[in-house]
């Protein structure tokens, strides 16, 4: 597939780009890509690993921290994640 035939990163979902990016390592652990093919699949990885962080850390920030009050009341509260 060419570079012009892979979909745009920023237009994947997570699991688009982790299921791509699971194969460009298995193709890169299997020694059988030409150099220049190799250090083009490394880039698209490095691409394909911020974005699937970037996705983690949007999901991270939507997670909210259910809270039961003493009068047993229930919230939600926003959760702080490091």
């Amino acid at each position: 597939m060419s570079d012009s035939d892979k979909p745009a990163i920023d237009a994947m979902t997570f699991e688009q780009a982790m299921g791509e990016l699971e194969s460009i390592v298995r193709g890169l652990e299997s020694g059988d890509i030409a150099l220049e093919e190799s250090i083009a699949a490394y880039e698209r990885g490095v691409a394909l690993k911020k974005h699937c962080e970037d996705k983690l850390a949007g999901a991270r920030a939507r997670i909210d921290k259910i809270t039961v009050g003493q009068d047993g009341s229930i919230s939600a509260e926003p959760t702080q994640i490091d």
